[in-house]
């Protein structure tokens, strides 16, 4: 039984609610998936914070219409699972690993803010690092000059205890 228009209507809001604040849409071929594996697609998104969605290509059509996504019209043909994910790396590497875990599953594209990206975009995207991890490199960059400051001026005084240890062990020998 298909959805009445009040159902389509929430549904094309509720997508297009999710598009406002998401920085990629991810396109896939299911065909041929059973229940028990995207259920695990599903769980593992959910962990990754990427929306999953299976829709009718004419209702995802009008949710991406006058979103920055819009470009993304002519990629909706034929079964179709839409991730929209707020952190583009995150949702193309649970999307990419799982294509590579399930050969049915295919990555067809999908769209940046005004771009749009084939499935070798979405693949090289999958192999940038995390956010996470480009934060943590940051702070290591920024962090190195300050700890090696930090290091050096505690040489000098390091130094001097040291000298004046030397100093005190040489005497102690020349005295007895």
């Amino acid at each position: 039984m298909g959805l009445n228009l009040e159902q389509k209507q929430a549904v094309v809001a509720e997508v297009a609610a999710k598009l406002a604040g998401a920085q990629a849409v991810i396109v896939a071929e299911y065909r041929g998936l059973d229940v028990g594996r995207v259920t695990q697609l599903r769980a593992r998104a959910r962990k990754s914070g990427l929306y999953l969605r299976v829709l009718k290509n004419t209702l995802a059509r009008r949710a991406v219409k006058g979103t920055p996504f819009e470009s993304l019209s002519d990629q909706l043909v034929g079964p179709l699972m839409y991730g929209i994910a707020a952190d583009p790396v995150a949702g193309a590497k649970v999307l990419s690993e799982f294509a590579r875990e399930n050969e049915r599953f295919v990555i067809r594209g999908g769209a940046m803010p005004g771009n749009r990206m084939s499935d070798k975009d979405v693949k090289a995207l999958a192999l940038l690092p995390s956010r996470e991890q480009l934060l943590a490199r940051l702070v290591g960059t920024l962090q190195a000059p300050m700890a090696k400051l930090v290091r050096t001026m505690n040489e000098v005084p390091a130094r001097f205890a040291r000298t004046l240890a030397a100093y005190r062990d040489s005497k102690e020998k020349a005295a007895a």
